[in-house]
């Protein structure tokens, strides 16, 4: 990879080390988005091997700075649920984009890169998909075991079968080959009717 490509992953990471969040890994506590962008570039890298740099780099900047716009700062319910994600798709590609501009990326590059961010072309862009494989696979890793404690049991199926529903076979098979804790297992079951 060329030499800018390294520069904007440094200011993406460095962007993210800021987190006040953290989660436990190895035993040290580590910036929860810095350590959620390294899991998402390792899924999309596994799911597809020899990814463009345009992929790697929305890969590192999906999340970027998510912290700065909590949902808890937005409205309750589905509408202000849309809201909060589509502020943050917005906030995430123009950050990333500030980031691979002062690297030297090309406005081709940075364009598709902030496409992928904003997830447009879901569904039929082949790009788009591995990341989204890639963040519900990050999101059953880290975050399954917190939300389902917190979570109206109706509602947690609902989450899982509407993760379910967006990830390719390929992501389904990965997700079927990770370890979960009993109780997370069987909601996992349950969701997708095997319970």
């Amino acid at each position: 990879m060329p030499d800018r490509f390294e520069a904007a992953i440094a200011l993406i990471d460095d962007a993210n080390a800021l987190d006040p969040t953290t989660l436990t890994v190895g035993g040290e506590p580590r910036p929860k988005e810095l350590v959620h962008a390294g899991m998402l570039t390792a899924w999309v890298t596994r799911l597809r091997p020899n990814p463009s740099e345009a992929v790697l780099l929305a890969a590192r900047g999906q999340h970027i700075r998510r912290w700065e716009h909590p949902r808890s700062s937005f409205p309750e319910g589905r509408r202000g649920y849309l809201r909060w994600r589509t502020t943050l798709y917005d906030f995430h590609a123009t950050t990333t984009a500030a980031l691979l501009r002062e690297s030297g990326y090309d406005v081709e590059t940075i364009a598709r890169v902030t496409s992928l961010i904003r997830k447009e072309g879901l569904g039929t862009d082949p790009d788009a998909q591995v990341i989204e494989d890639g963040l519900c696979l990050v999101f059953l890793e880290t975050q399954l075991a917190e939300l389902s404690n917190k979570t109206d049991r109706d509602k947690m199926l609902n989450i899982l079968r509407r993760t379910w529903r967006k990830m390719s076979p390929a992501a389904r098979d990965e997700a079927l080959k990770l370890t979960f804790a009993p109780a997370e297992h069987a909601l996992i079951r349950e969701a997708l009717g095997e319970g």
